[in-house]
């Protein structure tokens, strides 16, 4: 007898930020299996289950063993950070139980994204139309990551841009801060938020211009404004019309 996936969203990772429904989904589970990191940061709540950690680009291993423990019979939580929706497990979850061409009680469980963590503490930049595109270039052609700032620079859209840099991948973000600033002002609001909601977090509020100067990673977000965000009392805001 088959018994129960949960795709759960960590948020930021720690209780306060995570729903309700995520603790009880990883209470109710046998096994919590993840990313090490991942692990790391829910082991202080969950710490009497079963935990079973993995490292980077292990992700098609980690969900076909969560596929068989299920099939064993035991309930299992896969967990991500931010919503696992969002480039997270889920989907690959779900193709991997596809490929098995078998039946799996499968919960999707929603967490806090990066993106919205991140707007949280600039302020209000997501308050209108807005994208997320990611710079790893890892799944997806770097070409079409091109094309996809081009189109959202040219529909004015406020661009969250998600592993903006790593060891491996330096020059990226540059081309895109040079597509971006052939359509947005030099003073564009740009935000800078470092592991959101997290002991080690920072937050910064600069401009497209300035944005090279700044120390960006892999545990960073950027929210790049649109034609209608400014900042006000050190807050990035995106108007959205209201007469005030």
């Amino acid at each position: 007898m088959n018994g129960k996936i949960y795709v759960v969203g960590i948020g930021p990772g720690n209780a306060e930020y995570m729903c309700p429904r995520a603790m009880e989904a990883m209470e109710t589970s046998d096994i919590i299996i993840g990313f090490k990191t991942y692990i790391d940061l829910v082991r202080p709540y969950i710490s009497h289950k079963r935990l079973v950690s993995s490292g980077m680009k292990k992700e098609v291993e980690r969900c076909a063993e969560v596929l068989e423990l299920s099939r064993q019979g035991h309930v299992v939580s896969l967990i991500s950070s931010g919503d696992a929706g969002i480039y997270g497990m889920a989907g690959i979850m779900i193709e991997v139980i596809d490929q098995a061409q078998c039946e799996v009680d499968i919960e999707i469980v929603p967490g806090i994204s990066a993106a919205t963590a991140a707007a949280s503490l600039l302020g209000a930049p997501l308050m209108n139309d807005f994208v997320t595109i990611s710079l790893s270039d890892l799944m997806t052609p770097w070409e079409i990551i091109t094309r996809r700032i081009h189109a959202a620079c040219q529909g004015d859209f406020v661009i969250c841009v998600y592993n903006p840099r790593s060891n491996s991948r330096v020059t990226q973000l540059d081309e895109a801060a040079r597509i971006m600033l052939e359509y947005k002002q030099p003073g564009t609001p740009v935000g800078i938020v470092k592991h959101a909601m997290r002991e080690q977090q920072e937050v910064i509020i600069t401009d497209l211009a300035r944005l090279a100067e700044h120390d960006i990673d892999m545990f960073t977000v950027l929210v790049i404004g649109n034609s209608q965000t400014t900042v006000m009392n050190n807050k990035m805001v995106t108007r959205r019309g209201y007469k005030l």
